[in-house]
């Protein structure tokens, strides 16, 4: 399987694997699928650290590495893709995680429920 970590299923597999839940957690910890983490993850996980609204780990690339997951830069067809979006959901970071999964073809791992109205593949974090 090829997944796609949304920001809290990111910070859940980082420092609380156990808020995972149990299909989520066994497929993001087998070695045979691929972890895919966006730097709009990155991104979103800065700025909320920033304002005080959550705790991260200061090097959370290092982190990322440890873990095996992989970056997934953004191009300029997942922000168009992500402009073109309906308005379903309305956070510039889901929409561009919600673009990089159909592009790249990606389960989403997440526990927003808005997401699914996007008809991409997703798992319940």
């Amino acid at each position: 399987m090829r997944l796609l970590l949304d920001t809290h299923a990111v910070l859940w597999a980082l420092a609380e694997p156990e808020k995972l839940s149990g299909p989520a957690r066994a497929a993001i910890e087998d070695a045979r699928n691929e972890v895919f983490v966006s730097v709009a993850s990155g991104w979103e996980i800065a700025i909320k650290r920033a304002h005080g609204k959550l705790k991260a780990p200061d090097d959370l690339e290092a982190g990322l590495r440890a873990q095996g997951f992989e970056p997934l830069s953004i191009s300029f067809h997942h922000a168009e893709q992500a402009g073109a979006l309906p308005p379903h959901h309305r956070d510039p970071f889901d929409r561009m995680l919600i673009a990089q999964a159909q592009a790249e073809g990606l389960i989403l791992v997440t526990r927003d429920t808005r997401i699914p109205l996007y008809g991409i593949r997703t798992m319940a974090a």
